[in-house]
């Protein structure tokens, strides 16, 4: 009698074959660009190097994007923890809306978010005329900025934990509820331990974004060196001038950080593996 092979039981040139492609894919189009930034980056040496990344305008752009990420992303962690809450532990009026409206930053063009806000704060927009009498100034600021980057940042985190807290249910809330606690002892003692590690890459990729983000941070910067350029808008200037070294020096600092940020992630995830394979059973 014939031995019936199972789907998942493929031959070994099939699965070579597609491991093959799957790891020249990468190769190409991940590896060999990231290897060539690099490689770029350190034509003038290390010397060059360092001289390129400490330079004032660079050193102000590397400043102003940790300082925006560093407010974007507790605001959409905090954002991200109540949509999450809300959607996955009760139903409302509008729910489908709202979890629509969460996911409106993945289909908006960054540039058209940036548009937004010179459309709303702008000095011949809706509320600049009377935020400008009030001395109030968002458009060419960092306030303009941390706006702009919250908004095409904060899907990452409520995405994140919305299902994981749809498929632990409501049952060990409630038992929490029926032995006296609060729903803030509940949140802090039951929910929160259960989506910790859900919320932390949240956060990771949120912070991955922010720092990266070009399109909504450059319509509404002004592209003002060494106060409204972060490192993305840094790069460009510096690209456009045909300062293709330090271009390249400044855009390998912001590809090692979302390096440190894929690699925090997977040592995490390694690390606390049973952990995290526990949450998702609750």
């Amino acid at each position: 009698m014939a031995k019936v092979r199972l789907p998942t039981e493929d031959s070994l040139n099939v699965r070579a074959a597609l491991i093959g492609v799957a790891a020249g894919y990468i190769a190409i189009f991940l590896l060999t660009p990231l290897i060539a930034v690099f490689a770029e980056a350190l034509r003038n040496g290390v010397d060059g190097f360092i001289q390129a990344v400490s330079e004032k305008d660079a050193l102000s752009a590397i400043e102003l994007t940790l300082t925006v990420a560093a407010i974007a992303v507790p605001l959409n962690c905090v954002f991200g923890l109540a949509a999450a809450w809300a959607v996955a532990k009760h139903d409302f009026a509008g729910k489908a809306l709202f979890v629509t409206l969460i996911d409106l930053p993945f289909s908006v063009s960054p540039v058209i978010s940036g548009l937004i806000y010179v459309l709303l704060f702008g000095a011949q927009g809706y509320l600049g005329p009377a935020l400008d009498i009030l001395g109030i100034k968002v458009i060419y600021t960092v306030t303009g900025l941390v706006l702009a980057t919250v908004f095409v940042t904060f899907p990452f985190v409520a995405r994140e934990l919305i299902p994981l807290m749809e498929e632990q249910g409501v049952s060990e809330e409630e038992a929490a509820i029926s032995l006296g606690a609060d729903g803030w002892q509940t949140f802090w003692h039951v929910t929160l331990p259960n989506v910790r590690w859900g919320l932390l890459y949240g956060v990771l990729l949120c912070n991955a974004r922010a720092m990266g983000e070009f399109g909504a941070v450059s319509v509404v910067s002004g592209h003002i060196r060494g106060l409204t350029n972060t490192m993305p808008l840094h790069v460009e200037i510096l690209y456009n001038e045909y300062n293709f070294a330090a271009a390249f020096a400044v855009a390998s600092l912001l590809a090692f950080l979302a390096l440190v940020t894929l690699v925090l992630k997977s040592v995490l995830e390694w690390r606390f593996a049973a952990d995290i394979a526990a949450s998702h059973r609750h």
